[in-house]
């Protein structure tokens, strides 16, 4: 068991989510950036889809019931057991009795908490996943708070303390992030001037940032064709009838500011969609803060499946090294 002393700024149980459920307005929910939890849980013997915990900007502080392993990975983050630094990608041992704190963060947005044997709340739909909108997943559908306890599962405890990641295995973070994007359904609805300068502008991360999606700002208005508009789309140009929004839609409400729909969002509606991040770069967007630059770049079909094998290649090659003796 572990006691929650206190809860961070918004800190929830997510493992990797519920797919299978979004043709009935379920989202998958699930990790930000899977990557970091899949690594987490990696480093301290569990499978790679146990629930953990993930935390924004500012961790919790966390009593520990009894001897654990854990690891910290994602956003970078000063991390202390017992007011005694720690380093973060690391599988590191933790006392009954003793305090696991964390400081500033230094990059990125989000932390992730890995516990050898997992977090071992029900599964609601499959998934352990806090989904707050349907009440589904975490501690009773909430986000965890000051005074939970947070059951904890069996382990058998194969972990290798002090097995830390080297950089190289890590996501790479820059200045300007780019993410590549690939048109898709309504990408016709723009004039190919706007086309055009979508991909050209610099765009920065507005404040309004959560599991829902990301609201990006700073460039260019977009133009739409002109158009008659069909029954039930209204006069504004950036409507439609409503439709489905895939994972990583971008939707641009009145052409203005981008919204990258992520693991909480719905699964449609009446704002048109330009296209989608591809899946590669879905996990990089949770870790962008405030005011980052961000360029999208367009990419092909093609491209964003090789884009994919290769982050697949990634955590294949984090497992050859924690497999290593």
């Amino acid at each position: 068991m572990v006691t929650v002393l206190k809860h961070g700024l918004i800190t929830s149980i997510q493992d990797l989510g519920r797919p299978g459920y979004f043709h009935l307005g379920i989202p998958m929910s699930g990790a930000m950036d899977s990557f970091a939890l899949k690594v987490g849980n990696l480093l301290v013997g569990n499978d790679e889809g146990e629930a953990g915990l993930e935390a924004v900007f500012m961790g919790p502080h966390l009593m520990f019931n009894k001897d654990s392993v854990i690891a910290i990975t994602g956003a970078e983050i000063t991390v202390k057991i017992d007011g005694e630094e720690v380093p973060t990608w690391t599988a590191l041992e933790i006392k009954l009795g003793q305090v696991l704190s964390f400081g500033s963060i230094k990059s990125g947005a989000r932390i992730y908490i890995a516990i050898a044997g997992g977090i071992d709340v029900p599964k609601d739909l499959g998934s352990r996943s806090t989904y707050v909108i349907g009440s589904l997943g975490g501690v009773k559908g909430k986000v965890i708070a000051k005074g939970d306890s947070l059951p904890i599962g069996n382990t058998s405890n194969t972990a290798e303390i002090g097995k830390t990641i080297p950089e190289n295995l890590r996501r790479a973070t820059s200045e300007v992030t780019e993410l590549r994007v690939l048109p898709g359904l309504y990408w016709h609805r723009i004039k190919p001037a706007s086309q055009e300068q979508f991909f050209k502008d610099t765009w920065k991360v507005g404040l309004e940032i959560d599991r829902m999606g990301y609201r990006f700002k700073g460039g260019t208005k977009l133009e739409f064709v002109d158009r008659e508009p069909p029954f039930g789309a209204g006069s504004d140009p950036s409507n439609i009838v409503d439709s489905c929004y895939s994972y990583g839609s971008i939707q641009v409400p009145g052409g203005t500011e981008p919204i990258i729909l992520h693991r909480d969002a719905v699964s449609g509606g009446g704002y048109f969609t330009l296209g989608a991040v591809i899946s590669a770069d879905m996990d990089i967007i949770g870790q962008l803060p405030p005011n980052r630059p961000v360029k999208f770049i367009k990419v092909t079909m093609d491209e964003a499946l090789l884009a994919r094998k290769e982050r697949s290649k990634q955590l294949q090659e984090v497992k050859r090294f924690i497999d290593k003796s």
